[in-house]
């Protein structure tokens, strides 16, 4: 392992801000240019051995000065005024990570997805030059600019960052199609789910769950909240909502108790939930939802993004603004219930090793809003649960407690086809909970 020298780090004599480098090598190896603004002047960073902790490695340290970097971090007091921690994290084709306070790396973002899960392969574009912006002393937010490169496409963005409790991100880009893309995702946040409640249980895990994100939430223009359980299919399912004029989507880890995890080392509860806000109007086009079979929490399988409706033309620019949230809950002050768990599983306890899959299946959905809330009244709440194949029957809503309530349902699927199930929580025909969609899938 190579590691940046702290006491190496740029801007340490002033500000709130400080820029660490990461070394190339293993599967970071692509050249990145970084540069500095300070003053109105921009200088370009030379390579340096004496940046970095080699550690145990013995090899020939004489690299020349245009080496470059593979990428760099943003450190900031977030968590307290005495120490620097890592913020923001630009490294590996066009991802990017951002912390909010008390929380650690989980769910990441991309500058560009291009033909995702896409059977001829998908590209992936890459930040090949930054510029950092050197904030005022006493600034809490800082300008990062990056050139985007691809085979089909090339760009320009603009990140306004700003560490908070809830963590943001103003970004602005400028895309140039230089081929025929198929399908263009804008914003993409990629995570993982490897096991969980809404997902069958194919692992002998010590742990309840794993993973980085539970679902995802959807705000749609017409005002309408959506929440999507995420599993771990056994086939690859690409999911589409469409949308004209999108207010939000984002992937969301709603799962925070300890409890639910168990892991000391890894710490899911702690994992970051990222919502993406449109700035302007995005027009027609879907949130796309990909989910990808894996056997391991190594790999990243889940991703989201809004694919446009409108075809890209090669030499059309496109331009696009998007706010990026980074926080631990995705409460806040609408006063609809949230699903908080799915549970599923067969109608009757079988051996796992003689469960089909195909039998009728029992849904359970956790509803919960907040005690200052407008509380429906249980006497009036019913639960409108629809398929768009198979049969609903034995719906039930019961109180689970203060704020909360339990829909139950029996859910039986129509052969081999895969369905699309919907759940609302409404009094007097009106929507007191958000929309819960669920894809069932034969096995």
């Amino acid at each position: 392992m190579i590691n940046f020298r702290p006491d190496r780090a740029f801007w340490r004599d002033g500000g709130l801000f400080q820029v660490q480098l990461f070394h190339r090598g293993f599967q970071y190896d692509r050249k990145v240019t970084i540069n500095l603004i300070e003053n109105g002047n921009t200088t370009q960073l030379s390579y340096s051995p004496d940046l970095f902790d080699f550690r145990a490695n013995t090899f020939n340290q004489d690299f020349p000065p245009t080496l470059g970097f593979s990428g760099f971090r943003l450190h900031f007091p977030i968590n307290r005024p005495d120490h620097y921690d890592e913020v923001a994290v630009f490294q590996g084709a066009s991802y990017y990570r951002l912390l909010a306070r008390g929380l650690r790396f989980g769910a990441s973002l991309r500058g560009l997805a291009i033909n995702t899960a896409d059977p001829h392969g998908e590209e992936f574009p890459y930040f090949t030059e930054f510029w950092l912006e050197r904030p005022s002393r006493n600034a809490a937010t800082m300008k990062v600019y990056g050139l985007l490169e691809s085979k089909s496409a090339t760009g320009a963005f603009r990140f306004l960052i700003a560490p908070r409790d809830r963590t943001t991100a103003q970004v602005k880009a400028e895309i140039y199609p230089r081929a025929k893309i198929k399908k263009l995702g804008i914003a993409p946040i990629t995570s993982m789910y490897l096991h969980g409640k809404a997902s069958p249980r194919r692992f002998a895990d010590l742990r309840p769950e794993v993973h980085d994100s539970d679902g995802l939430l959807m705000r749609t223009g017409r005002d309408e909240r959506i929440w999507r359980p995420l599993i771990n299919p056994t086939a690859l399912q690409i999911s589409e909502f469409f949308d004209v004029a999108p207010n939000a989507f984002g992937l969301i880890q709603r799962e925070r108790r300890f409890s639910a995890y168990e892991d000391l080392e890894s710490g899911y509860e702690n994992r970051p939930s990222i919502m993406i806000e449109p700035d302007g109007y995005w027009g027609d086009g879907a949130v796309e939802l990909v989910e990808i079979p894996t056997d391991a929490e190594k790999n990243d399988n889940i991703s989201a993004y809004w694919v446009p409706k409108q075809p890209v033309r090669v030499g059309w620019p496109l331009t696009f603004a998007y706010g990026v949230s980074i926080f631990a809950s995705d409460r806040d002050d609408q006063p609809l219930a949230r699903c908080v768990a799915t549970f599923v599983g067969p109608v009757v306890a079988v051996d796992l090793a003689k469960d089909d899959g195909g039998s009728p299946r029992r849904f359970w959905l956790d509803f919960r809003t907040r005690a200052s809330a407008v509380q429906p009244d249980d006497a009036r709440l019913t639960a409108q649960v629809s398929a768009s194949t198979g049969k609903v029957d034995d719906v039930h809503c019961e109180s689970a407690g203060a704020d909360a309530w339990r829909v139950a349902f029996r859910y039986s699927p129509d052969g081999t086809k895969a369905a699309d199930i919907r759940a609302v929580l409404s009094t007097d025909g009106r929507p007191v909970s958000e929309t819960w969609i669920y894809r069932w899938a034969p096995p």
